[in-house]
């Protein structure tokens, strides 16, 4: 069997308030985009009575960049992100610049980010003291303070974790995909997919500002509100969404063979209308 992967190509149309931009982009001879900033974003996966669940939460409409749409937690690389961490637990900085083909540090600081994100805009903590289990709330006193010093840029991750003796366990994440957003648009981001078990003992919450609505999705019912018209998203969340629905639990959607691969929707004309023809791994 060849271990090369199948590549996909499908057309998406780009959200209708994006539509012009495109095809004016287009009319101009297709210019160099605004850089992408470096991003990371985290799929916390569980197991429920009606099959795979994932934490997602609702944009609120007042956001530049993707309002209204249903996304991961997620959010950009912070030059801080690079900080020296007291204590790493799993695959090293090295081997984690190998999976994702980058620098050290910028492999790093993509880890860092998604472990920080994932805790700013979900309560979720990636962490540990020692060998020990993941750290229960209840094990984590200074817990809200710790997020709310990330959320004000008064501490980086690697300080908080320091300060209360704890390991980041990179162990727990695992690599799933890599978009760029289309170069047509005004506010772009490279963006790098994670997935991670929801840690026992620990709850995900809605205690964020970016977000109208938090909550466990079964991607059967959200990807059957999309194509009604009655939910929002963007294509690499909705592609997300198709392999966590075709996984058969948790546990094997986090460990499905990845052939990672830089997808970058490309935007064309079909008639009058503009779609975004996207190439992928399967």
């Amino acid at each position: 069997m060849s271990d090369q992967p199948q590549i996909v190509e499908r057309l998406w149309h780009p959200p209708a308030t994006l539509d012009s931009t495109a095809a004016q982009w287009l009319r101009a001879g297709s210019p160099t985009g605004v850089p992408a900033r470096r991003a990371a974003t985290v799929m916390l996966l569980r197991d429920g009575a009606a099959g795979i669940e994932v934490f997602m939460m609702r944009r609120v409409r007042t956001m530049a960049f993707a309002p209204s749409n249903w996304v991961f937690p997620g959010g950009g690389v912070d030059d801080r992100d690079a900080h020296t961490l007291p204590s790493w637990a799993g695959p090293s900085p090295q081997e984690w610049a190998e999976r994702l083909g980058e620098s050290v540090e910028v492999a790093t600081s993509l880890v860092v980010a998604a472990a920080r994100e994932v805790f700013e805009e979900s309560g979720v903590l990636l962490a540990s003291r020692g060998a020990d289990a993941v750290v229960r709330p209840e094990d984590h006193p200074e817990r809200d303070a710790d997020r709310a010093a990330l959320l004000s840029r008064e501490l980086s991750f690697a300080q908080v974790l320091q300060a209360r003796g704890m390991t980041l366990r990179t162990d727990l994440l695992q690599v799933q995909d890599h978009w760029v957003t289309p170069e047509f648009e005004p506010k772009r981001y490279d963006t790098w997919f994670f997935a991670a078990l929801m840690p026992p003992g620990q709850d995900a919450d809605d205690q964020t500002t970016e977000s109208d609505l938090s909550d466990w999705i079964v991607p059967e019912a959200l990807l059957a509100d999309l194509a009604a018209g009655d939910a929002h998203m963007l294509p690499p969340t909705e592609l997300q969404l198709e392999r966590i629905r075709r996984a058969p639990d948790a546990t094997a959607m986090l460990h499905r063979p990845s052939h990672l691969m830089t997808v970058l929707p490309v935007p064309e004309f079909d008639g009058d209308r503009v779609v975004l023809r996207t190439r992928y791994p399967l």
